[in-house]
């Protein structure tokens, strides 16, 4: 069967994984720093919210990750508004 799904390609750097909360509601994240950006093709249906500098995306077990991307905003905005 062939996906219907709808991509996105981005430029993608450092990251930071939100693994939820601990017992005193404070945010338990994990940084992950890498040097430069990287290709890659997202699922729109993945993609929460979109900032000057950062795409959110949900991730299994309910994490959530927050991506550097390298593009301009009003790029990115642009192309998730024309799918």
């Amino acid at each position: 069967m062939i996906s219907m799904k709808k991509f996105i390609e981005l430029s993608l750097g450092s990251f930071m994984i939100s693994h939820g909360y601990d017992e005193n509601n404070k945010e338990i994240e994990e940084h992950c720093p890498v040097q430069g950006f990287a290709k890659k093709l997202v699922a729109v249906e993945r993609i929460k919210s979109l900032s000057e500098k950062y795409i959110l995306t949900d991730y299994v077990d309910g994490r959530w990750i927050y991506w550097e991307y390298e593009e301009e905003y009003i790029a990115v905005k642009k192309k998730l508004l024309s799918l």
